[in-house]
């Protein structure tokens, strides 16, 4: 069992630059977190002031229900997967994995079960005694989990540890990720700047950005009720479409277009009549026979369905990107005319949602 209550932490470095403003969640015993965001917004800082590796600043970390914001990292219980393998090049992978057990001096017949069963979950026993340069790139971040599994930690720390891979080997990595997550039911902490890693894996996101946590819900949570623009165009490839319109009525009225309102939509703008506001479209969320005209760019044909990117009414600073269902054949220069079927609502100034509730 273990659980994880990150209360309110900062990390501010001796020149001042504080890196992570009021950290403030609680991990459930099981739950796999994933932090999410672009370079630099202070996810992998997070992950190690939980690890022990970074100074907590200001704030308290307990691991259940016991304070350890001071505890040094090798006293923590935890388990770190870096980017890089960190493997040791003249051991083998037998070695590799043992070698934390072996540095505890475990009794060696401990120490072979707990490598032979990390081994098998992992589907590693045919390579136990090979070097890691004899290894795919998946294999030694297999080896690298495997060293993990083999100390039993009550928390399991990931720093994007896909990265290094190819597109083909990172799928196949998550998904051994997300099976060794279920397989084992324990807590884990997982940092990646990939939004569809995030999406696939997580049992709730934290998405970041400039050192602030923006958002923390389910995937689906962050995809469908978007906190902010931020989250809104961060969640979600490609990306989501905004335009700054103007509510009249029943209609948003944008540079060169205009767009109907249901009955719902318009009660929830009911109180932002004849003001300012940015819609938010997600490409998958658009379609043929509408009142928004577009200029053809280009095509991007990927079988069941089309990205066709263009100008909404021939200007170049509306461009607008819509996934359709089908094998396209626009052309550039064609003209289509597109529907929004799912719309969200922004206001200007805060970029906050837009919703009945609020």
């Amino acid at each position: 069992m273990a659980e994880l209550s990150l209360q309110h932490l900062d990390k501010i470095y001796d020149n001042k630059v504080q890196a992570v403003f009021d950290f403030n969640m609680d991990v459930k015993d099981g739950e796999l977190i994933v932090l999410v965001g672009p370079s630099g917004c202070g996810k992998s800082t997070t992950l190690r002031m939980v690890a022990g590796l970074e100074d907590i600043s200001r704030g308290h970390l307990l691991l259940n229900g016991r304070d350890i914001t001071q505890t040094p990292a090798k006293d923590r219980d935890m388990a770190m997967v870096f980017q890089n393998y960190a493997l040791y090049a003249h051991m083998t992978i037998y070695e590799n994995m043992a070698f934390s057990l072996t540095m505890r001096k475990e009794d060696k017949n401990v120490i072979h079960k707990k490598v032979m069963a990390a081994a098998e979950i992992l589907d590693l026993t045919a390579q136990l005694n090979k070097k890691p340069s004899q290894l795919s790139g998946g294999q030694r971040q297999r080896v690298a989990m495997g060293r993990s599994i083999v100390r039993n930690p009550s928390v399991f720390l990931f720093d994007e540890p896909l990265s290094n891979l190819d597109a083909k080997l990172r799928g196949a990595t998550r998904r051994e990720i997300l099976l060794l997550h279920k397989r084992l039911g324990a807590t884990m902490l997982y940092v990646t700047h990939d939004q569809t890693e995030a999406l696939t894996l997580a049992d709730r996101i934290v998405c970041m950005s400039m050192g602030h946590v923006q958002q923390i819900g389910t995937p689906m949570e962050l995809y469908d009720r978007p906190a902010n623009t931020f989250v809104a165009g961060f969640i979600g490839l490609p990306p989501m479409n905004f335009y700054h319109v103007r509510v009249e009525g029943g209609l948003l009225k944008g540079e060169g277009f205009e767009v109907p309102l249901t009955e719902e939509e318009r009660a929830t703008l009911s109180d932002r009549n004849n003001r300012e506001i940015i819609l938010g479209v997600r490409p998958e969320d658009m379609a043929e026979g509408g009142t928004v005209p577009v200029d053809v760019t280009n095509n991007e044909n990927l079988g069941m369905n089309t990205l066709v990117h263009g100008y909404i009414g021939g200007r170049h600073d509306l461009h607008i990107v819509a996934k359709l269902r089908g094998w396209k054949e626009y052309r550039p220069g064609d003209g289509v005319k597109l529907q929004f079927t799912r719309k969200h609502f922004f206001d200007p100034e805060t970029t906050n949602a837009i919703r009945k509730e609020d």
